[in-house]
């Protein structure tokens, strides 16, 4: 009798664009030149080859990457026309009056049922208080009124905006995107963890395992350098409320997919068969609502 093969592998985090169709301005930086090109869903296909614990990668979340409301409609009608896309995290503006509206129509439109939640590139505003904008408390609601969650983009020293968010918005499903990036590269943890394990008192809150290596030396990390940050997040957060995301195409910048997934793989060494399940593939299905198990 052949044994089943494992339940397949969901990357929570990646991004595609398509540079003829939408620019995107901040590819630019001289430092991103290595990506600087196109990137699809066939090119993810052809990238993630390496399994982690057993799993081929079977199904993604794909991420916005600039505020640009179309840009966020084409990813929902590709999501409609690829099955490898299970769920779009979009953008459209909080801040806006009209933005109910805007979330009937991209709900509304082609692959609109693929819409799980919103982000908004946080890490870039100067405003220290940006997630409490009375305006961008509205748009949070907004969400929150039509089942959708809200993808959370700060930097380790912005994590009190995360905190405050959780406090207000209990019933809000909220995810910590790149753990909340700490600073791997030059050994500074003991804010972020401080922080960081506040955050996690929210039981509404789960968090992306991604983005770590983009944050150590892209040249010349390993295992060891994310293994602390690793080991904080599992007590923390515990193993089912992790998801396990790529980043990719920027993971390039620092090894790319198949590497990142080489090192989830090691990392999860001492974990259970569960605790294994709920970062590869069962936080990620419960917070997007995916439909494949």
């Amino acid at each position: 009798m052949t044994t089943p093969p494992p339940p397949g592998l969901i990357d929570a985090h990646h991004h595609l664009w398509d540079l003829d169709r939408r620019p995107q301005a901040w590819l630019d930086d001289p430092d991103l030149t290595s990506i600087r090109r196109t990137f699809t869903p066939d090119d993810l296909r052809a990238t993630a080859t390496r399994e982690v614990a057993g799993r081929r990668l079977h199904g993604t979340v794909v991420v916005q990457c600039i505020p640009d409301v179309p840009e966020t409609a084409d990813l929902l009608a590709l999501a409609a026309q690829d099955p490898l896309i299970d769920a779009v995290v979009g953008w459209a503006d909080l801040r806006s009056p009209a933005i109910g509206d805007e979330l009937d129509r991209l709900l509304a439109g082609p692959g609109g049922g693929h819409l799980r939640s919103l982000r908004h590139l946080v890490q870039g505003e100067s405003d220290p208080h940006w997630l409490q904008r009375p305006d961008v408390e509205r748009g949070l609601a907004a969400l929150g009124d039509r089942g959708l969650g809200y993808d959370v983009l700060v930097r380790s020293h912005q994590l009190d905006q995360a905190i405050r968010l959780a406090e207000r918005f209990p019933e809000l499903p909220q995810v910590l995107d790149h753990a909340g990036k700490p600073d791997i590269a030059g050994g500074e943890l003991g804010d972020w963890e401080g922080r960081l394990r506040q955050l996690a008192g929210h039981p509404q809150v789960v968090c992306k395992v991604s983005g770590l290596i983009t944050e150590a030396d892209h040249d010349t990390w390993t295992t060891a350098d994310l293994r602390p940050v690793w080991d904080v997040l599992l007590s923390a957060f515990g193993a089912d409320r992790l998801m396990f995301g790529s980043d990719w195409p920027v993971a390039n910048l620092a090894g790319g997919w198949n590497r990142w997934a080489a090192t989830v793989d090691e990392l999860l060494d001492e974990c259970s068969a569960e605790e294994t399940s709920a970062i590869l593939a069962g936080t990620a299905t419960t917070f997007y609502r995916l439909a494949r198990t």
